[in-house]
């Protein structure tokens, strides 16, 4: 009898023949997810997956909130790894169920099973029947209940049978590194972890570009960026944070542009830069938190002149969605209470009182001319403080 870690993946097993590439992928995220906590032996068989510690004292709690952050997974359990005998089964189910009948007071249960071994000697309905029939006649205070039970006490008869009452629900998507890398433009909001953490979701690996104007946003606004990228990193296991200085080419902004178009080019300008960093770490795509009309910058106008700043294509996850549906994405992360914290970005800093809302891409190219744009950019780039976030910091 062992305690281990069953994980279950789905949209990994309709990949066809690249199916053991995502597989491979996953196990990997997996060591990196729990390597912390101790040694453990990872294995697979019949499309699950085992968490198998060696050490006796170990960590499960913690295991169990790492594993379910690790994209890729559909849901997690503890298990009991037990012999495949039945009258083994029978004996280990009891105990287990009068030991959440002592916790819990009465309950109503059913059993569902699996049978995966098609040599055991009892087909899955048989083993449901008998072993719900042997529970209920040896323990007085629990009842059936086959639709709404309380409990349900599953049980797999594979290589060995694994016996489990708990399903904990994981975020599902794909292994974090098998599509491709992205750079996100990550303020101090909320939108834009979400929507990094999205895109994330779909196996992109993700650089991050922060914009910083010491001295006219604090030391704390900075640690509150990286405290975002911690908080994603616990998702995609590590992000490279590029922390671009910015003040200077706002100031150029503010003393020689129109002033109703502050933001718009402000807003180009991040996008040649973050280009730029996209195109040196290997990424082939940008990320940004907009969403249609949330802001003046964020009109179909406005981001289509955005747009234009650039080459690469540029991924808005959140572009169809409402603030109160990005604030729960937010939650679910765990970036909100972080991003909420009151500390000014670049992006509040220098902001029009009466900004342009349906820009013409060849009326601010012609404002923007008076700016040594490459320069500019290639200053910010060069003077980049990088910084590796990872899972264990």
């Amino acid at each position: 009898m062992k305690k281990v870690i069953l994980v279950r993946y789905g949209e990994i097993l309709l990949k066809g023949l690249n199916r053991s590439m995502f597989e491979n992928k996953l196990i990997s995220n997996i060591k990196k997810a729990v390597k912390r906590l101790g040694a453990v032996d990872i294995q697979k068989s019949q499309a699950r997956i085992y968490v198998v510690p060696r050490e006796e004292d170990y960590d499960f709690d913690e295991a169990i909130v790492s594993l379910t952050k690790v994209f890729g997974i559909v849901s997690i359990s503890p298990v009991w790894r037990i012999k495949s005998d039945y009258n083994i089964i029978e004996e280990f189910s009891l105990e287990m169920a009068k030991d959440l009948v002592k916790r819990k007071g009465h309950l109503t249960f059913k059993v569902e099973t699996k049978r995966g071994d098609k040599k055991f000697p009892m087909d899955s309905p048989q083993i449901s029947r008998e072993l719900g029939a042997f529970l209920l006649k040896n323990i007085p205070d629990l009842s059936v209940d086959v639709i709404n039970p309380q409990f349900t006490l599953y049980v797999e008869v594979r290589e060995f049978t694994y016996i489990y009452s708990e399903i904990i629900p994981a975020f599902c998507g794909m292994p974090s590194g098998t599509n491709g890398k992205a750079v996100l433009l990550l303020s101090g909001g909320i939108d834009s972890p979400a929507a990094g953490w999205m895109v994330a979701k779909r196996g992109v690996e993700i650089d991050a570009v922060h914009f910083y104007s010491y001295p006219y946003t604090s030391e704390r606004a900075k640690e509150k960026v990286i405290e975002l990228a911690k908080i994603l990193a616990q998702y995609c296991h590590k992000i490279n944070l590029h922390i671009i200085p910015f003040t200077d080419i706002q100031m150029q902004i503010y003393e020689r542009c129109p002033h109703e178009e502050l933001t718009i080019i402000m807003r180009r300008i991040m996008m040649k830069v973050a280009e730029k960093i996209a195109n040196k770490v290997g990424a082939v795509a940008l990320v940004t938190g907009e969403s249609i009309g949330q802001v003046a910058s964020q009109t179909i106008q406005a981001l289509s002149v955005t747009n234009a700043a650039v080459d690469m294509p540029v991924f808005r996850p959140l572009i169809g969605m409402d603030k109160n549906e990005i604030v729960q994405i937010a939650k679910k992360i765990g970036t909100y209470e972080t991003s909420i914290l009151p500390y000014e970005d670049c992006c509040t800093v220098f902001v029009a009182k009466h900004p342009v809302t349906k820009p013409k891409l060849q009326r601010i190219k012609v404002s923007e001319s008076i700016l040594d744009i490459d320069q500019l950019v290639n200053k910010a780039v060069e003077g980049a403080e990088l910084m590796v976030i990872t899972a264990e910091q």
